[in-house]
């Protein structure tokens, strides 16, 4: 066969190979939201009470703390990368596509950030 048409080759279209990594990792982050949301749905579940002494407690134990801030950083790097493939489809102008991209790795970056930083101090028995 051939690398498709003639008119194709030349106006270099064809597939950037790139795409399977993106849409694997897409898999691999939504298996582990389901996963670990799962756990964390049936630790809810389980807990006698829903104040904030049983939950601090909860936290505080190093399985169910990191249980969580990997939940965290696996959701938004999820978001992330379905986000990115929306900024790619429908966002046209370089430029405005460098700003978008830009926005969505700083938002995701910091609410991930501020998930974890809560995380740590509610572990680490923080103030309230």
């Amino acid at each position: 066969m051939g690398n498709g048409t003639s008119i194709g080759r030349v106006r270099g279209l064809g597939a950037a190979k790139e795409g399977t990594h993106h849409w694997l990792l897409q898999r691999f982050t939504a298996v582990g939201n389901l996963l670990l949301g799962i756990f964390i749905a049936v630790s809810f579940i389980a807990m006698p009470d829903m104040d904030y002494e049983t939950m601090s407690e909860w936290i505080a134990s190093p399985v169910q703390a990191t249980a969580v801030a990997l939940f965290v950083i696996s959701s938004f790097w999820h978001a992330r990368l379905g986000l990115q493939v929306l900024v790619e489809d429908y966002v046209h102008t370089a430029g405005n596509k460098f700003a978008a991209m830009t926005a969505l790795n700083l938002f995701t970056f910091a609410g991930a950030a501020f998930g974890l930083f809560a995380i740590v101090r509610l572990a680490l028995g923080g103030a309230a």
